[in-house]
């Protein structure tokens, strides 16, 4: 998991918190390689030249092996909305192995103390 400064997209989503510490990769990275799910389960992906379209699964499951072609080794980061169903989540995750991408990282807000 990943806590992380927030790379503005222009996609709203209110990230769960959780006790994890920032990854130096990510804080390194320009422009990672983010997939956001909103709270109504639309997906975003911040390396399309419109990065605001929302997807639908069957959209994400057919653009995702032409984008690991571009970006295979990098790691993808997916901000998940806290108020998403949990298993549209994985189900984009899931779409992301199946179309090669080895690593994936989730994006948590730092817990407020």
């Amino acid at each position: 998991m990943v806590t992380a400064p927030m790379f503005n997209q222009g996609v709203e989503v209110n990230l769960p918190s959780a006790p994890a510490k920032p990854i130096e990769e990510y804080m390194q990275q320009k422009e990672p390689f983010i997939v956001s799910v909103d709270q109504q389960g639309r997906v975003f992906v911040n390396k399309l030249s419109d990065s605001k379209k929302d997807l639908s699964l069957l959209e994400f499951n057919q653009i995702m092996p032409g984008l690991f072609s571009q970006f295979g080794a990098q790691t993808v980061y997916v901000k998940g909305d806290e108020a998403v169903d949990y298993g549209r989540v994985v189900k984009v995750m899931a779409v992301m192995q199946a179309a090669g991408f080895t690593s994936i990282g989730l994006i948590t807000q730092p817990e407020s103390e």
